[in-house]
């Protein structure tokens, strides 16, 4: 009987260790760097593939993810700081395989038009959404512009989301490209609210933001709430109580996120 206990155990750690020899563990380094480069301009991004990804057999949903300003910078890593663990989860890689793309802002640009008073708390934002693009946006529209050319990609299901200032990015790219996207989520973010009258009929969005929030006031995502439902949108709004400005940490961990997200198609 005791060597029989003796052989099952050498047996069960032969097989612990053998594990991680066998199964691969989900790192950052998924996410393939990769660089986009238009005209005279160049942008970093890093690309998350669908397992068993193949261009000629399968057509697959895209998810562009916009960062905050703090992730701004040109080692093309820091914008996965928030939310790309949700993607690298084996489950949702293996239930929502996808193509996930977060691309990168230089330190001195941001991804929407917008002028940032930071003498005060919270911020001060005096949007400008519908002038020329910022150089970091156009070049990301210009990038979906040509992703969602390919043949492997499914057309119905392309969506954008971001944080703070991706989330301000991701109001005006919906804004910008009003028939691109089928759904969107939006993170203590903001925009000047008379865009949301030129907004794809019916868009789905998921907004998200603290209540205590003391850099990007949630008046800003109440009243995009607001104008995007009053001009014929589906905007939901989860306001946490107690979060501040890092209201990303709720909003990745919302169990509904990505299956609300792509249950959405474009009709």
């Amino acid at each position: 009987m005791k060597n029989r206990l003796k052989y099952l155990l050498i047996t069960f750690g032969s097989i612990l260790l053998l594990l991680p020899l066998t199964l691969k563990a989900q790192t950052k380094d998924d996410f393939k760097k990769e660089h986009f480069i238009f005209e005279n301009d160049t942008l970093n991004y890093r690309i998350l593939y669908p397992k068993n990804f193949s261009e000629e057999e399968e057509e697959y949903p895209v998810v562009l993810v916009l960062h905050g300003a703090g992730e701004r910078g040109d080692d093309n890593e820091a914008q996965l700081v928030h939310g790309s663990d949700l993607f690298l989860k084996a489950e949702n890689r293996e239930k929502f395989g996808s193509i996930v793309i977060f691309p990168q802002a230089p330190k001195e640009d941001y991804w929407a038009k917008v002028e940032v008073k930071r003498d005060t708390m919270p911020f001060q934002f005096d949007f400008k959404n519908k002038e020329k693009p910022t150089k970091s946006l156009n070049l990301v529209m210009k990038l979906m512009d040509s992703l969602v050319a390919e043949e492997f990609v499914n057309e119905k299901q392309v969506y954008v989301g971001g944080l703070s200032m991706g989330g301000m990015g991701t109001y005006e790219i919906l804004y910008k490209r009003p028939d691109m996207f089928a759904a969107a989520f939006a993170i203590c973010g903001g925009a000047n609210p008379e865009i949301a009258s030129e907004y794809q009929d019916g868009l789905n969005i998921w907004i998200f933001h603290g209540e205590k929030d003391d850099v990007v006031p949630p008046e800003l995502s109440k009243d995009m709430a607001r104008d995007i439902n009053h001009h014929g949108g589906n905007a939901k709004l989860s306001l946490y109580p107690n979060d501040n400005h890092n209201s990303w940490d709720s909003a990745f961990a919302e169990p509904y996120l990505l299956p609300w997200l792509f249950s959405i198609q474009k009709q």
